[in-house]
């Protein structure tokens, strides 16, 4: 009996080694192509971003959100080699919006590989808008539908971010807007970020990494540059302001975390 014993432990132990063994193989052998699930999980200061809801800065101002909308762009992957892959300009411009749920972006045809850093732009570059109204493509329609466009001579709208708020000398339920983009090569804010995935993404024909993102829309006017809205509560064309904000946004955006799996799940 104890040989029977120890021979079902070993065939045990071979069959978990095995197991093992193959699931390791098959994620070593990363082949093909497949797409990158982006999930932007708008948030102020560690709780989910629910519009008309209310919080405190730090300038003593009670903000009610009832607007998020931002448009991220030129997508670029770095694996653990160093090689980098560059997400099709034509295709790479997005514009998220809390107020329609759509807040994910897929990158579709992405080389196999192992991904360990992600970079984006926050807006629309001078080299993409000076490709004039015919170079758009989609994105001038969708800018034009979302409320991220002031016209086509004044350009996009990188972030649309609006709502109320109230202070110490404010009334209540005044209005608050901030619209950031670029008025020319003189103020352009175009940023970009750079964000380490602690994790490995992991894409090839049969795996679908979901990389889901931390937003922290407080830091628009509370990050690195405090910006008073009671000094001023409305912020388009500022080239005091707007260069500031554009840094805050650019700092809001975080890596949570990292799942890898067929893209059904979260």
């Amino acid at each position: 009996m104890k040989s029977l014993y120890k021979l079902s432990t070993l065939l045990f132990l071979f069959v978990s080694v095995t197991s093992c063994s193959d699931d390791d193989s098959s994620r070593d052998e990363l082949t093909g192509s497949g797409m990158v699930k982006i999930e932007f999980d708008n948030s102020v200061a560690g709780d989910d971003l629910i519009l008309g809801s209310s919080y405190t800065n730090s300038q003593a101002e009670t903000l009610t959100i009832n607007r998020l909308n931002y448009i991220v762009s030129n997508f670029r992957l770095t694996d653990t080699q160093g090689n980098v892959f560059t997400y099709p300009k034509e295709a790479g411009y997005f514009i998220t919006s809390e107020e329609t749920g759509n807040t994910e972006v897929v990158l579709m045809d992405v080389p196999a590989g192992r991904y360990t850093s992600m970079t984006f732009g926050i807006g629309v570059d001078q080299e993409k808008y000076l490709l004039g109204a015919e170079g758009q493509g989609d994105l001038l329609t969708e800018a034009e539908s979302t409320e991220m466009m002031w016209s086509w001579q004044a350009g996009y709208k990188f972030l649309n971010f609006e709502g109320t708020f109230t202070s110490s000398t404010v009334p209540e339920n005044t209005n608050f807007q901030i619209h950031m983009g670029s008025h020319g090569s003189s103020l352009d804010n175009y940023k970009e970020t750079t964000l380490s995935l602690g994790t490995e993404a992991l894409v090839s024909d049969k795996m679908t990494p979901i990389i889901h993102l931390v937003v922290n829309a407080g830091n628009i006017l509370d990050g690195d540059n405090k910006i008073s809205l009671t000094e001023q509560a409305v912020i388009m064309v500022s080239e005091e302001k707007s260069p500031k904000i554009a840094e805050n946004t650019a700092n809001m955006f975080s890596v949570d975390h990292v799942h890898n799996g067929d893209g059904s799940s979260h």
